[in-house]
């Protein structure tokens, strides 16, 4: 697949996730650099940077892509020639997506660690980094249920019930709003993340936020399971992470808004849970409080967002 086919396919949400974007990412730069390794270095990079361009466009708010395309490219300014920029880009590629795959086992395991035998977790959205720890769970014997919401508009519930039910877990699916109503239902919420700000806020899934507030209000334990390269070291600077809106078509047809003048649709993807709703967020570096997601972006990304 093309790089061109690759952004397209994340901007229509063909490609979704934030672990998949950022691998996916890698590996179409890749694959660009091997397509190009004949240019003059200049070129090269001109051509490595405009590529770069055209997949941070794709989706504003997983900060998971810019993390994966900066680590991928981050040799790409010292390198003598070519080939050696090809080899870098190939090499960081590489090692991105193997800690991005040994990242789910890790944060699968501390996740698990957490649910007893018994509980029953409930989940939002599909997330693999989410999902790897009440797999775990099941795989060590322990006897637990799952509560999986709808996620409307898209409907990505139906891929999180698909794997709970392959893996023979127990499940209750519900539409987005009934969540209060089946809080008193969970011991736990475990949910995954497309951004961790420097507070310690989480950025995920639209209804997230909601769920958390409900967890806080039911007194149930909140955990966010996150790689590190969903941390967003840019917040550090100040900056805000754009929450993106989709069209208004996800949610209400062309023919049926033509009927409807007055009526306006708003289609956010992701909200801004707060910390102080987090309990712990799960980590392949370990686990943490929210408050000390700086320590991610300071050890592992960086203070800063470098520029490409």
């Amino acid at each position: 697949m093309s790089l061109s086919d690759t952004a397209d396919d994340i901007r229509s949400m063909k490609i979704r996730g934030a672990g998949k974007i950022a691998r996916e990412a890698a590996a179409a730069l890749r694959s660009f650099a091997g397509e190009n390794a004949n240019l003059p270095l200049d070129s090269f990079k001109s051509a490595m940077k405009d590529a770069a361009e055209t997949l941070l466009a794709t989706r504003p708010t997983a900060v998971s892509l810019p993390n994966a395309v900066r680590i991928t490219l981050r040799g790409i300014d010292d390198a003598a020639s070519t080939a050696d920029a090809v080899e870098d880009i190939r090499r960081r590629a590489d090692a991105f997506i193997r800690k991005a795959e040994e990242a789910l086992d890790i944060i699968g395991e501390i996740t698990a660690s957490r649910i007893r035998d018994g509980d029953t977790v409930l989940t939002h959205c599909n997330s693999k980094a989410a999902l790897a720890g009440i797999i775990r769970a099941k795989e060590q014997g322990k006897d637990i249920r799952v509560i999986a919401t709808e996620v409307r508009p898209w409907n990505q519930g139906l891929l999180t019930i698909k794997t709970l039910n392959d893996h023979k877990i127990p499940t209750t699916y519900i539409v987005d709003s009934a969540v209060r109503y089946f809080m008193p239902e969970a011991d736990l919420v475990i949910v995954g993340a497309d951004a961790v700000t420097v507070n310690g806020a989480v950025i995920n899934k639209i209804g997230t936020s909601q769920i958390a507030a409900a967890a806080h209000e039911a007194r149930k334990n909140f955990i966010v399971a996150a790689e590190t390269f969903k941390f967003a070291p840019q917040t550090m600077g100040g900056t805000r992470i754009e929450i993106e809106e989709r069209p208004a078509s996800e949610v209400l047809s062309d023919e049926a808004a033509a009927a409807l003048p007055y009526v306006t649709v708003r289609n956010p993807v992701f909200d801004v849970t707060p910390a102080e709703y987090i309990d712990l967020i799960a980590t392949e570096e370990g686990a943490i409080p929210p408050q000390l997601a700086y320590i991610i972006m300071k050890e592992h990304l960086g203070w800063g967002a470098k520029e490409l």
